[in-house]
C-alpha cells in the first residue's frame, strides 16, 4: 500500500504467524497476565509500552491470545484505560512539538508542511473516533486545545 502523503510505496513488514492459542513457552494464565498488565499500567505505561514490555520482559508474544481481548479492551473493563486514544495523543504531541519549533523558526517550510500533514492525520482520526463513539460529537481539534489537553 502506498504512503499517505508521499508518492512512495511502503516498506514491507513482517507478519505475525497465525495462531489460535498461545505457545507452550509463554504465560497462559489470564489472571497472572492481567495482574502484570495492571501493574504496568499503574506505572503510567501506555498500551503499546505494555505490549512491548510483555513481549520483551515476560515472553508473551500476544496478550490477545491469552486474554481473548486486546490490552485496551482489558483496561477499559478494569476502568483504568486512558480517556483519549493513544494514537491521537501521540499525534497531538507531535503537532505541539512542530508548532513550538515553528514559533522560533518561522521560515522552516519543511516543518510547516509536516505540521499541516500531522494536523490532517489528527482530523482524520478525530472523524473516525467520533463515528466509533470514542470521542464526543462536539469534540474539536485546535493546537491550543491540544496543548491544554496534553499539559494536564
Amino acid at each position: 500500500m502506498a504512503r499517505m502523503h508521499t508518492r512512495r510505496k511502503g516498506k514491507a513488514g513482517s507478519t505475525r504467524p497465525y495462531r489460535t492459542e498461545p505457545p507452550e513457552w509463554s504465560i497462559k494464565d489470564p489472571e497472572e497476565l492481567g495482574k502484570i498488565i495492571l501493574d504496568l499500567r499503574s506505572h503510567e505505561k501506555s498500551t503499546s509500552e505494555i505490549g512491548m514490555a510483555l513481549r520483551d520482559a515476560y515472553g508473551v508474544p500476544s496478550a490477545r491470545l491469552v486474554l481473548g481481548k486486546r490490552i485496551t479492551q482489558f483496561l477499559k473493563e478494569k476502568e483504568v484505560a486512558s480517556e483519549r486514544p493513544e494514537d491521537l495523543e501521540n499525534l497531538m504531541i507531535k503537532a505541539i512539538r512542530l508548532k513550538k519549533h515553528l514559533d522560533v523558526h518561522r521560515k522552516d517550510l519543511h516543518n510547516k508542511r509536516a505540521l499541516h500533514l500531522t494536523e490532517a492525520k489528527i482530523r482524520r482520526l478525530v472523524k473516525y473516533y467520533k463515528r466509533e463513539g470514542t470521542l464526543p460529537e462536539d469534540w474539536r481539534y485546535s493546537i491550543d486545545r491540544a496543548e491544554m489537553i496534553i499539559s494536564r
